[in-house]
């Protein structure tokens, strides 16, 4: 190295590495938004399930009606979330073998360490609401979102960190839908679905356009 330009553009070289290193960079950017968009097929069959029910369409009343509700909601939010998990895995795969990265390594481990241990506290929580307190259900909603965003802002240290932004977003939609309790389906479908739309067309153009 015979001179400082060439000196610095090595340093550079070697903090790019060591942070590649440290950094599970296989995210997809159109893993969030297959996510986004399967979220906002889930609000809208989520939507058909309650206007069923208020109109009884369907339904029966009083209680067992209620627990109807709700047991048809949770298959709709499992079945929703199982398919959006499928799609990130695949088009994260997919990056990694374009990428030549492996998928699963020290850093990734890290990575999904950090974002389960809120989520599924965030899961244990809303489970205990809906056992225990039936008649809390209206701040499901803004829990998921409180927790989910916790879980981005803990694991964001080891990805990009634009999820961490993600994360602030739907932190704040969760909070203010605290105070909106009857709007939950529309906040949920803003956090889950338009957001992740958002961040992900902009990690797909920021990082991966062009690869």
């Amino acid at each position: 190295m015979s001179n400082p330009e060439e000196q610095l553009n090595a340093l550079k070289d070697i903090r790019q590495m060591m942070d590649r290193s440290s950094r599970f960079i296989s995210l997809s950017g159109l893993s969030g938004v297959f996510a986004g968009v399967i979220a906002l097929i889930g609000a809208y069959f989520a939507n058909e399930e309650i206007d069923k029910y208020i109109n009884k369409r369907g339904y029966g009343y009083g209680v067992d009606g209620e627990m109807d509700l709700e047991f048809n909601l949770i298959k709709l939010g499992v079945f929703v979330l199982l398919i959006a998990l499928a799609g990130g895995i695949l088009f994260t795969y997919r990056k990694s073998q374009q990428n030549n990265l492996p998928i699963w390594d020290k850093t990734s481990k890290s990575l999904l360490i950090n974002l389960l241990v809120p989520l599924v506290a965030g899961g244990l929580f809303i489970i205990a609401l809906l056992i225990n307190h039936p008649n809390t259900y209206s701040i499901i909603a803004p829990s998921c979102l409180i927790f989910y965003g916790l879980s981005l802002i803990n694991a964001s240290k080891y990805t990009y960190s634009d999820i961490r932004y993600l994360g602030f977003c739907e932190v704040f939609l969760g909070l203010v839908c605290m105070f909106y309790v009857g709007y939950g389906l529309i906040f949920w479908a803003v956090g889950f679905g338009i957001l992740h739309i958002i961040y992900g067309l902009v990690m797909y153009f920021k990082y991966e356009r062009g690869q």
